[in-house]
């Protein structure tokens, strides 16, 4: 068979224009210990604001809690084209379960396809996970777009790309052993490189304290501009990330793109120490999602929201920056990023 980017395909970057937002609604009450019922309001939230910007998809798992959902978003004012699937799943972070999707440009227009990947729960670290595993395939077959079997696990909260073929990952997550190991490092970038449409990958080290993916580069570092890298920086040197921060900042100013030009590096501040039940979460104003229209934040509750928030602003001239309080959300360890999927025009 042959791959995705041998057939003209590429992954798009995530501020190219969207048909759709794909998400799984949260219900699994071990992800947020006491909880959960505090995270259907705020999560509505982030839905209401997807939707003003473009359609959203949502798995249920049923129509009991079909209904639930709908109350929550009536509740947060949400309108516009919000569809619900019966496609039950075993946890909310459908940027990890969901399919990642390429896109073939052509002529006077173009189409999608959908990447398959296999999903382990970050490592077999929270099983069962074996409904999540089918979204990927459901997502095609509901699109009615070809499918690729990627051949490896690979969470998409792991990978960041520009849309012009460099891709931005963590050695920590991706040459983990808890995922493929019986891969070379070598391996696993052929196979970005096949499906995804990949000329060069650009490898930072360790991702921050409290994350239990083993260091998703959705926390740390994004593309921003086919030619600009956001990165997180913490400023206290005393804090635990600091060091790892660094050491991923001088690794970016060494980086160039595929053909050797320089990337423009800028900095995004950490939130301050998010503690609960004696665990450092994994806040990040870096776990941000671009939609069509706006671009929604993680905030905590802490002057550097704004700060955040004004970065972005100018990064994204010509969409809304929406904040929403993540200081319950994180507890779940992830925030808007690693809750939803993009789905490419």
């Amino acid at each position: 068979m042959s791959t995705p980017s041998a057939l003209g395909y590429r992954m798009p970057a995530e501020w190219e224009p969207h048909r759709a937002t794909w998400l799984s609604w949260p219900h699994k009450e071990a992800s947020w210990p006491g909880k959960i019922a505090r995270i259907w309001p705020v999560y509505a939230q982030f839905v209401a604001e997807l939707a003003r910007s473009e359609p959203v998809h949502i798995n249920v798992n049923d129509a009991q809690m079909e209904a639930e959902a709908r109350r929550y978003l009536e509740a947060a004012g949400a309108a516009g084209a919000i569809h619900f699937h019966m496609r039950p799943t075993n946890d909310a972070w459908c940027r990890d379960h969901g399919a990642i999707f390429v896109r073939r440009d052509e002529p006077g227009g173009g189409e999608i396809a959908a990447t398959d990947w296999g999903y382990n729960a970050w490592g077999d670290k929270y099983p069962p996970y074996d409904l999540d595993n089918q979204v990927p395939g459901f997502m095609a077959e509901y699109l009615g777009v070809p499918r690729f079997a990627g051949g490896m696990i690979l969470e998409g909260g792991s990978i960041e790309v520009n849309g012009a073929g460099l891709l931005l990952t963590s050695e920590q997550c991706l040459l983990n052993p808890n995922r493929n190991p019986n891969l070379s490092r070598d391996q696993i970038e052929q196979r970005l490189c096949d499906f995804l449409g990949i000329a060069k990958i650009l490898w930072l080290g360790e991702g921050i304290i409290g994350d239990d993916t083993d260091g998703h580069i959705d926390d740390i570092a994004r593309f921003v501009a086919r030619d600009t890298i956001l990165t997180a920086v913490e400023e206290d040197p005393h804090d635990e990330n600091y060091p790892i921060l660094q050491e991923n900042l001088a690794r970016l100013h060494q980086m160039t793109d595929q053909h050797g030009n320089p990337l423009n590096i800028l900095t995004i501040p950490m939130p301050p120490p998010i503690i609960y039940e004696d665990q450092r979460l994994p806040a990040s104003y870096a776990n941000f999602y671009i939609a069509n229209k706006v671009v929604l934040v993680p905030f905590y509750n802490h002057p550097n929201d704004q700060r955040s928030a004004d970065v972005l602003q100018q990064c994204f001239p010509d969409r809304r920056i929406v904040g929403l309080d993540c200081t319950d959300i994180i507890w779940g360890l992830g925030a808007w990023h690693c809750l939803s999927q993009h789905i490419p025009q």
